[in-house]
């Protein structure tokens, strides 16, 4: 069936309102499309990195999950969910969990994925666990205090990259994890956002659930608080991150990859960077070579991706 938002749109919530995340974050509604994607006889056993998602969505004795959930540590939400995974596989082969069809899927942020829980997700992805695991990608450390990540862009402004009048921000380029992903040799690895109607991010979380063994998601998920913008322009700065080939949107099916978006006009990379905060500094008399360094950045590894799906 061809997707319809305002099909999907219809479905029982399985992640309610009334939680506690910022108005314009991007992480509720990432997380609502993926829990969209499964189908309604499906259970779900949701595990959630200790971060803003956790701490905003399950203060006991409430909660915004319909489905069975796991709060971890920060480091290890791929170890808990791969292990809740091997158990019931092993209590199904016994005989002593009813008939259907249980889905495992792991959040974390990019501090608890890229960084802190690198070595967990890694060892669940190569051990074959029939699970997924989303990234939601905000950035930085956002919940302790906005600081910097390896998923933090150059020259972001940040609580431990402050902006000096020596060093601009973050001085490192951001760590390629969706490729580090591909490079596991997983059957599905994705790469999306919330961008127009949701369709891609939408179809490729119903990918990842239903293929068999592990899968690894991607997702841009801007933060107001740490990238500073106007909370009604989250879509907006997906759209410009999607436009300006800053994030791609692509997938490796069984090690093939595949662009699902080419702009037809790509962008200059300042047009996402101008509406952030973090990035006021760059627009400075005398930055304009930082910009081109970020640009320069984007455009490498936007030709890379197309060498990769033969597109060049």
């Amino acid at each position: 069936m061809a997707y319809n938002l305002k099909v999907e749109a219809k479905k029982p919530e399985r992640f309610t309102g009334g939680h506690r995340m910022c108005a314009g974050c991007g992480a509720p509604v990432v997380v609502r499309t993926i829990l969209r994607a499964l189908k309604p006889e499906d259970h779900a056993v949701i595990g959630a990195a200790t971060g803003c998602l956790e701490v905003s969505t399950f203060l006991y004795p409430y909660t915004a999950w319909k489905d069975s959930f796991i709060h971890s540590a920060f480091e290890n939400a791929a170890a808990t969910i791969a292990g809740a995974e091997a158990a019931y596989v092993a209590l199904k082969r016994k005989g002593k969990l009813p008939e259907g069809d249980t889905k495992f899927i792991a959040f974390g942020g990019d501090g608890g994925t890229y960084d802190i829980g690198l070595q967990a997700l890694s060892g669940a992805m190569e051990r074959g666990h029939n699970m997924v695991y989303v990234c939601y990608d905000n950035g930085a450390y956002m919940n302790t205090g906005i600081q910097r990540s390896s998923a933090t862009p150059r020259y972001a402004d940040t609580t431990t990259s402050p902006v000096g009048s020596v060093i601009p921000g973050k001085k490192q380029p951001r760590k390629d994890l969706t490729m580090i992903m591909a490079n596991h040799h997983l059957p599905y690895v994705a790469q999306t956002a919330p961008f127009g109607n949701f369709k891609d991010l939408h179809e490729k979380a119903q990918k990842a659930l239903y293929t068999d063994g592990p899968c690894f998601l991607n997702v841009l998920a801007p933060c107001p608080r740490g990238w500073r913008y106007d909370t009604p322009k989250l879509m907006e700065i997906c759209k410009l991150a999607v436009e300006t080939c800053f994030w791609p949107l692509y997938e490796v099916i069984d090690g093939k990859y595949v662009i699902n978006y080419k702009p037809k006009k790509k962008l200059p990379v300042e047009e996402y960077l101008k509406p952030q905060g973090r990035f006021r500094h760059l627009f400075k008399k005398g930055n304009e070579h930082l910009i081109a360094e970020i640009q320069e950045e984007v455009d490498r590894r936007w030709n890379e991706l197309l060498v990769l799906a033969g597109e060049a």
